[in-house]
């Protein structure tokens, strides 16, 4: 149902996890979602363990620089835009206030990427594809199936996301929450929501599709993670915000998909 060879640009289409112990990451994951891992070698060191199931590459994880510990970055899910033109798409998010923390980069022949903050901090990857197209299966139990913007200020974030990207907003009918669905074209590809409380920074998170919301929070309970919030009922389904072992934030969903 799922299958993907080429995400439109506009499209999150890949997640990878930043963890001070991918060993440990790699066995919660693994057992909640059924993946199996390929670590590859990084140039300069350190390892990139991409996360497959049933052969189609779902998300990958690697470990957390010291540095970043150091100066207080938690462990975290960096969740992923194609775009068609890396360099124009890096520069039109300086323009519109946004910051390039990384410069277009080569990930050997797999693609090119760049780290960018938006104006209200939070931090998003373009990716160029070139030999890896990013999820090669989403929407479908143990595969992506959204991603979530958490901000103070949603319009400045509509704005600036809708200018980079081409994205237009739905705002959902809900009094608990200022939530907007992010269409890509006419696909759904995210939401946005306003933060719950003042003072929380802007960040991304992934959503893994799951075939039984309930089982898959008590596994995730039971091996150490923490259930945030949830499960929700929206429209289309069930969901839980949960943290792993290592306290990066991920979301799993029951519910119905678009393709």
């Amino acid at each position: 149902m799922g299958e993907r060879t080429q995400h439109q640009p506009g499209t999150m289409s890949w997640a990878d996890l930043t963890t001070p112990d991918p060993e440990a990451a790699k066995a919660f994951y693994g057992e909640l979602f059924g993946w199996a891992f390929d670590d590859m070698p990084v140039d300069g060191g350190g390892t990139y363990s991409m996360a497959s199931l049933d052969g189609a590459s779902v998300a990958a994880l690697a470990g957390q620089p010291e540095q970043d510990r150091s100066n207080g970055i938690p462990p975290h899910w960096n969740n992923y835009v194609t775009v068609d033109d890396l360099e124009a798409s890096s520069a039109r998010a300086a323009e519109l206030g946004g910051t390039v923390v990384l410069p277009p980069f080569d990930v050997m022949t797999a693609g090119r990427m760049t780290v960018i903050q938006d104006p209200s901090g939070g931090h998003l990857a373009l990716w160029e594809p070139r030999d890896h197209i990013g999820a090669t299966r989403v929407n479908e139990p143990g595969c992506l199936t959204w991603n979530d913007f958490v901000t103070q200020d949603p319009a400045a974030a509509q704005e600036f996301f809708g200018s980079l990207f081409g994205w237009t907003y739905e705002r959902m009918p809900t009094d608990e929450v200022e939530y907007y669905v992010c269409r890509n074209g006419e696909r759904g590809n995210g939401g946005l929501m306003k933060a719950r409380e003042e003072g929380i920074p802007s960040f991304w998170y992934p959503y893994f599709a799951v075939e039984d919301v309930d089982a898959t929070k008590a596994k995730i309970e039971s091996a150490g993670g923490r259930v945030m919030a949830g499960p929700t009922e929206v429209p289309t389904g069930r969901f839980v915000v949960a943290t792993d072992p290592q306290g990066a934030f991920f979301a799993i969903y029951e519910g119905d998909f678009e393709d």
